[in-house]
């Protein structure tokens, strides 16, 4: 038995949010807002875990009362996200009940977690003194630490953290340590049809990048991103930036969607449209959109803004004059006054050369008084 809750539009599509050892759905609260905007989202506790009840746990056991819950909310296909223990869980759905999973998003987890002893002697551990004799060691796993100057604002969350992990049922720790120790999905990867999205916290030391490169190259056609500034439980550390990458994930038509939206919001309506062909080009025109506009264009590394910039500088430095003028549009859409645009040209010219920069400087001219 566990426990579910449900948050968003009934009628949106079903997004399930799997959470790690130790922790209770709480850890997703930081990044749900904008996740509960756009789907369904049901948040389903591990046993003995926030209000679930105590019990027995395997990793098919819990995959199994997924379906469980889907069938009795009447829902028949779902995309799922999980960290952690979650992230397992979602493997292992994913590639046993492939038509009821749409798309994946695993965030720092792993399809193996050896040495096995080491998951043994913590489930032995807590068993016998409880989880404040690990309470320490977790805490330093899932956050990144605090510098002197942030540890007062931090430590309502660490505080919260910490009774989180210490409300868990002891017992059922250890059950999902020993089920951690059981695991080994790598068999399981090459099954996984469903659109992956693989997470991994640049500082996380639980499953730190080749855990996630495991992944990667077990699911074929998965996507590899690396979360900055994070731990083992990144939506404490970065709830924003794995909200934006869950929703452009999760979102109906994917990159190629995603792709046609920022296209338009950059390069205009009316540009889109002519470009937009069918027959000879129309593969083409598919290609630049979900991968320059619906991927790269649309990263939360780097603003719209900054992008135009990188850009504006790389046409002059390629003297490709033949869509200068539509990215000088763009970076004014984009925020750049043609002061900023001026000044660009100056500097781009210092690299890229004076002739190729006065052609591009004629042609923003001709452009900005268009």
């Amino acid at each position: 038995m566990t426990s579910w809750s449900e948050e968003g539009p009934r009628d949106a599509q079903p997004l399930v949010l799997l959470n790690s050892i130790g922790s209770s759905t709480e850890i997703w609260t930081p990044c749900l807002g904008p996740l509960a905007e756009q789907f369904r989202v049901i948040r389903i506790d591990l046993p003995g875990h926030g209000t679930a009840p105590a019990g027995p746990f395997t990793i098919e056991s819990f995959g199994e009362q997924v379906v469980a819950i889907l069938d009795e909310l009447g829902i028949t296909r779902a995309h799922l996200a999980g960290i952690s223990l979650g992230g397992m869980i979602g493997q292992w759905l994913a590639a046993n009940h492939p038509a009821r999973v749409a798309r994946l998003a695993l965030i720092c987890t792993s399809a193996w977690l050896p040495p096995a002893t080491k998951w043994l002697d913590r489930a032995a551990v807590v068993r016998a003194a409880g989880l404040e004799a690990i309470a320490d060691t977790v805490l330093n796993v899932w956050t990144m630490p605090s510098s002197a100057a942030t540890v007062s604002a931090r430590r309502p969350a660490s505080d919260r953290l910490r009774k989180m992990l210490l409300a868990v049922d002891p017992e059922s720790y250890a059950n999902c340590c020993e089920a951690i120790a059981a695991t080994d999905l790598r068999p399981e990867l090459p099954r996984i049809a469903a659109r992956t999205l693989i997470l991994y916290g640049e500082n996380d030391p639980a499953t730190p990048r080749p855990h996630a490169e495991a992944l990667a190259d077990g699911i074929s056609g998965s996507r590899l991103e690396a979360i900055p500034d994070a731990a083992h439980i990144p939506t404490i550390d970065q709830p924003g930036l794995v909200a934006s990458y869950l929703l452009d994930h999760f979102r109906e038509g994917g990159t190629l969607a995603k792709g046609y939206e920022t296209r338009r919001a950059v390069l205009g309506d009316a540009h889109v449209d002519r470009a937009r062909t069918t027959g000879f080009g129309a593969p083409f025109q598919e290609f630049i959109t979900r991968y320059a506009w619906g991927d790269v264009w649309s990263r939360p590394g780097l603003s719209r803004r900054e992008r135009s910039i990188a850009t504006l500088a790389a046409l002059v430095t390629l003297g490709a004059d033949h869509e200068l003028a539509m990215h000088v549009r763009a970076a004014q859409r984009n925020g750049l006054t043609a002061d900023e645009i001026a000044e660009l040209l100056l500097h781009t010219s210092l690299y890229a050369g004076l002739p190729r920069a006065n052609r591009a400087l004629a042609i923003a001219r001709e452009t900005l008084t268009d």
